[in-house]
C-alpha cells in the first residue's frame, strides 16, 4: 500500500461542505420556514445513504454469484457482507423513532410543497429490491403502474435495465441447483426422507386415535390436519405437484433448488452445509427486517397522514400496509420449516456422504 505523504483534513475528505449545504427547505420557497421539515429532508438523506451502503454490500455478492463456481472460501465473504446489511436494517427501523417526534400538524406545515415527490421514487430502494428478487409483475397493481408512471426517463431506463439482470434470487437458485450429495451411488435421499416422513405421520395418526381424552369429532378433526400435512409433504417431492405451486407462484424456487435448500436445513450440523445455512438464516433476516421497516412505514404514514393520500397519489397507509405482506422475497426459505423432520427421524448419511462433508485435514 502506498504512503499518503499529502496532508488529509477531516471535513475535505467527507467533503462536508457539500453534505451539509444539502438541505434546501421548499417551504422556504414559499414564505416561512417549516421547523421540522430539516428534520425530514435529513432523516430521508440518511436512510438514501444506507441504501447506497446496502447497493455496494450486495453488488460484490452478486458479482461473487455470478461465477460459474462459487468457490467455499467466498462464503465466509457473503455471510460477512449480508450480516452487515441486516446491521444497516436495525439502524433504518431505528430512524422512525426519529421522524415520529415530529407531530402530524407540523408535517402539514410542509408537506403540500413536496407533491408529487413521493418514496416511490427512491431509485435506490427500488434498485435493492430488484436486485434481491422482487420483480415488477410480483409487486401489487399500483406499485406496479407506479413503478412505470412516476420516474423520470433515466430512472424508468435504469430500473428496467436492473430488472432484466439477475437477481440473488435467481443466482441463488443455480447455486443451489449444484448441490452435490442428494444421490451418491445407490443412496437416494428423497426416497429415504418420504419413508420417514411417512412413518412420522402413522405414529402421528396412532397417537391421534389412542388419545382416550379426544372427542371422536376432535379425532377427526385431528387427523383432517394430519392428511392436510401429507398432502404438503407430497407436493415438494412429487414434480407434478410442484410444478404446480411453482405456476401459481405459491413457490419462486425450482424443486431441486427448493430441496436442496431443505437438504441444507435438515444436515445444518454437518460442517460443510453450516455456511450454507447461515446464508438461508441471513436472507431470512433481511427479509423479515425489510417486512418490518415496511410496517413501520405505514404505520408511521397512518400515524401522519390518517387515511389521507399520499404525496405521490397512493392510498397512503393502506398502499404501504398492502406491501408488508406482498412484497416478499425469501418466502420458500421460511417455509422450509414446514418440512423439517425431527434429527431421531432423518435418514443417516453415507459414510462417504458424511466424509465429503467434514472438514478434513
Amino acid at each position: 500500500m502506498q504512503r499518503n505523504d499529502e496532508p488529509v483534513y477531516y471535513g475535505d475528505y467527507l467533503e462536508l461542505d457539500k453534505i451539509l449545504n444539502a438541505q434546501q427547505l421548499k417551504s422556504a420557497e414559499y414564505g416561512k420556514k417549516a421547523h421540522d421539515e430539516t428534520l425530514f429532508i435529513i432523516v430521508h438523506q440518511v436512510y438514501e445513504l444506507w441504501f447506497k451502503q446496502i447497493l455496494h454490500e450486495l453488488n460484490s455478492i452478486l458479482s461473487i454469484f455470478s461465477q460459474e463456481k462459487v468457490e467455499e472460501r467466498e462464503m465466509g465473504t457473503i455471510n460477512q457482507r449480508l450480516g452487515r446489511i441486516i446491521e444497516i436494517q436495525r439502524v433504518l427501523q431505528e430512524q422512525f423513532s426519529v421522524i415520529e417526534t415530529m407531530t402530524p400538524l407540523d408535517f402539514l406545515d410542509f408537506r403540500d410543497y413536496l407533491v408529487p415527490a413521493s418514496g416511490f421514487q427512491s431509485i435506490q430502494f427500488r434498485s435493492i429490491e430488484i436486485k434481491l428478487g422482487l420483480r415488477m409483475n410480483q409487486r401489487v397493481q399500483f406499485d406496479q403502474s407506479s413503478f412505470i408512471n412516476r420516474l423520470s426517463e433515466d430512472d424508468k431506463k435504469y430500473l428496467l435495465a436492473v430488472e432484466g439482470s439477475p437477481s440473488l434470487l435467481d443466482f441463488l437458485e443455480k447455486w443451489l441447483e449444484r448441490l452435490p450429495f442428494l444421490e451418491f451411488g445407490e443412496f437416494k435421499f428423497w426416497k429415504l426422507y418420504k419413508e420417514a416422513v411417512e412413518s412420522m405421520l402413522i405414529t402421528d395418526r396412532e397417537i391421534v386415535n389412542n388419545r382416550t381424552q379426544l372427542t371422536d369429532g376432535e379425532k377427526q378433526k385431528q387427523l383432517i390436519e394430519l392428511d392436510v400435512t401429507e398432502q404438503s409433504f407430497n407436493s415438494i417431492l412429487d414434480e407434478g405437484l410442484f410444478a404446480e405451486l411453482k405456476e401459481s407462484n405459491v413457490v419462486k424456487l425450482s424443486q431441486k433448488a427448493f430441496l436442496s435448500a431443505l437438504f441444507i436445513s435438515l444436515y445444518r450440523d454437518e460442517p460443510a452445509l453450516n455456511a450454507p445455512y447461515k446464508l438461508i438464516q441471513n436472507l431470512i433476516d433481511i427479509d423479515e427486517n425489510f417486512t418490518n421497516w415496511r410496517h413501520r412505514h405505514a404505520l408511521l404514514a397512518h400515524r401522519m397522514l390518517g387515511t389521507k393520500i399520499g404525496t405521490g397519489g397512493s392510498s397512503g397507509h393502506e398502499y404501504l400496509k398492502s406491501t408488508t405482506s406482498n412484497n416478499r422475497i425469501f418466502l420458500d426459505f421460511f417455509n422450509l420449516s414446514t418440512f423439517l423432520i425431527p434429527r431421531s427421524s432423518l435418514p443417516e448419511l453415507p459414510k462417504k456422504v458424511r466424509e465429503k462433508l467434514n472438514f478434513s485435514f
